[in-house]
């Protein structure tokens, strides 16, 4: 029986444009694709998320693929407020989880995310106060859908796999859920309206 659910953050919880710091700041084309390449669709990003590279040295190899001072610029300024723009809350999410908390489910969060997340989650995760766990890869030195941060949520919260359901954007970290005892379901739609549909056909724990 499902007691808890388990949900990744960015496009389930929030809505997630890696651009849209870059659009603010920059108004090049050319340049814009540049920076975003460069700090957010790169290995300096996954190894934040991983927590195992300072911020600084990060920026400074993102910097080191760029030419011009003025890009290079740019990057830094987008390193430095990406979050306050390139994630909202999604709306329609929120009566969805009170709903899950209402009926007697733990509520959890297991995500992909960097260090900065934990500055300033609270303002992007709807219903944050129905939460009743929070993990971030960043903590744990491992990401999904490896095993490890799987057993970290399970073992941080006393949580019993096979009485979890994950829901997550990627059906590779469903798979990964799934190999730990974890059911889960696969949120690649963002068809809210289905997944609350689905919720609950869950009987409920209370």
């Amino acid at each position: 029986m499902i007691k808890n659910i388990v949900f990744d953050m960015g496009k389930v919880l929030t809505d997630y444009e890696a651009d849209a710091v870059a659009c603010h700041f920059i108004e090049d084309e050319t340049e814009r694709k540049e920076v975003v390449t460069s700090v957010f669709i790169s290995p300096e990003w996954l190894l934040l998320d991983m927590g195992v590279i300072p911020e600084e040295d990060a920026l400074k190899r993102m910097q080191g693929r760029l030419t011009g001072e003025h890009a290079k610029e740019m990057a830094a300024l987008c390193l430095a407020h990406w979050h306050e723009y390139n994630m909202r809350p999604k709306k329609e999410m929120e009566p969805l989880v009170r709903m899950m908390k209402q009926r007697g489910f733990g509520i959890y969060l297991c995500s992909n995310a960097s260090l900065r997340l934990l500055e300033c989650y609270g303002q992007v995760i709807p219903a944050i106060d129905c939460f009743d766990g929070i993990l971030f890869s960043s903590q744990e030195k491992c990401m999904k859908p490896q095993k490890e941060i799987y057993e970290r949520l399970f073992e941080k919260f006393s949580l019993i796999p096979q009485e979890c359901l994950f829901i997550d954007d990627m059906e590779l970290n469903i798979q990964g859920a799934r190999e730990c005892g974890m059911e889960g379901y696969c949120f690649a739609d963002g068809n809210a309206g289905k997944l609350e549909a689905y919720l609950k056909a869950l009987p409920s724990v209370s």
